[in-house]
């Protein structure tokens, strides 16, 4: 039985550009203090979202506020070798040279020569990434300013 995309699957939330000074204005006001969000429901009850649902609905505005879409995915999410390449913008072959490497840590399924990569390794592989990049950046930028050749 041929397995379903997990990308295919995920919510995709892409803001309105009436939304974004919206949700600036809602990262504001939590950013400030101990914000709550509560919930109206149809018979008019309120109820009031946990903590951890607000730092989510915050984080999301963040991005959504700055034009960026967002991507729902619980993090304990498998992917598969096409999946990390679709999600990280790279080609498959170097996702899967990534892979042998141990650059991002990846699983063989049972019994297969397939592989599963854990979501949360995936953003953390990309989060060093940009990391070494912004370095990479600021050593430029030093080495400009000093004017010494590279």
């Amino acid at each position: 039985m041929p397995r379903s995309g997990v990308l295919a699957g995920a919510t995709r939330v892409e803001a309105d550009s009436g939304d974004r000074k919206l949700l600036e204005h809602l990262e504001a006001t939590a950013a400030a203090g101990n914000a709550s969000l509560v919930l109206r429901g149809p018979d008019g009850t309120d109820l009031v979202l946990p903590r951890s649902l607000v730092r989510l609905l915050v984080a999301a505005a963040h991005d959504l506020g700055k034009g960026h879409a967002v991507w729902a995915l619980p993090a304990e999410v498998l992917l598969s070798p096409n999946e990390v390449a679709e999600l990280l913008g790279l080609s498959r072959p170097f996702v899967v040279r990534l892979l042998d490497e141990g650059e991002i840590p990846a699983q063989r399924l049972p019994g297969s020569r397939h592989r599963v990569v854990r979501l949360e390794d995936v953003l953390e592989f990309q989060d060093r990434r940009e990391r070494r990049a912004e370095a990479r950046r600021r050593i430029m930028e030093v080495a400009e300013e000093a004017e010494l050749p590279y």
